[in-house]
C-alpha cells in the first residue's frame, strides 16, 4: 500500500475499463475520467492524511488497485463517515490482497487515525467484496440497505448493502 505514482495511471485505467471489474460500477471509466479519479484521491491524502493507497504486489511490484479509507458524503442517514474500499484487477483476484490490505487499512483507520468506526458498502449481488467485508468481521443490518443515490434508479446495481466496523 503507497501513495500514487504516475506509472499507475495506465493500469488503473485499465481496470476501469474493464467490464469485469466494473460489473458493480454503474459505468466503465474513460482514461481521462480515471486520471481524475487519481487526482481526487491524491487530494484526499493531503486534506485528510489518509485514502485510497495504490496496491502493488510485493513481488515485482506491479500495480493491482487499491485499499484504503475514503470520507463519504453522498445523502444517506448514515453519512458522512469513512468508508473502507478496494478494487483489484482480475488478475489479482482470489490471493487474498483485498482482504490483507483491507486488514492494514483498518488498522490504520483506528489505531493511527483515531476513527471509532468505519462502513463499507457494495451492490447486493457483489458477493466477493461482500465476503472481504465479513472477513474484516464488518457486520450488516438488513434495514440499513439502501438506494445508492449516486446509481440511476433504473440500474440494477441500485439496491446497496452497507456494513459496518466498530473500533474495538
Amino acid at each position: 500500500m503507497r501513495r500514487w505514482l504516475d506509472s499507475d495511471r495506465a493500469p488503473f485505467a485499465a481496470l476501469n475499463a474493464d467490464p469485469e471489474a466494473m460489473r458493480y460500477f454503474p459505468s466503465l471509466l474513460t482514461r481521462e475520467q480515471s486520471d481524475a479519479l487519481v487526482d481526487r484521491i491524491e487530494r484526499e491524502f493531503e486534506v485528510h492524511g489518509y485514502g485510497l493507497w495504490a496496491l502493488e504486489e510485493r513481488a515485482g511490484g506491479r500495480f493491482i488497485g487499491f485499499t484504503g479509507l475514503a470520507v463519504q458524503t453522498f445523502d444517506a442517514p448514515f453519512l458522512p463517515a469513512v468508508e473502507i474500499g478496494w478494487r483489484l484487477s482480475r488478475g489479482a483476484w482470489g490471493h487474498g490482497y483485498a482482504t490483507e490490505a483491507a486488514r492494514r487499512a483498518v488498522t490504520y483507520a483506528f489505531e493511527e487515525v483515531g476513527l471509532d468506526a468505519l462502513i463499507s458498502m457494495t451492490a447486493v449481488g457483489n458477493t466477493r467484496s461482500r465476503a472481504v467485508m465479513e472477513r474484516l468481521g464488518m457486520t450488516r443490518d438488513p434495514a440499513e440497505d439502501f438506494n445508492h443515490p449516486r446509481v440511476p434508479r433504473d440500474s440494477p446495481l441500485l439496491r446497496h448493502v452497507l456494513y459496518r466496523l466498530r473500533r474495538p
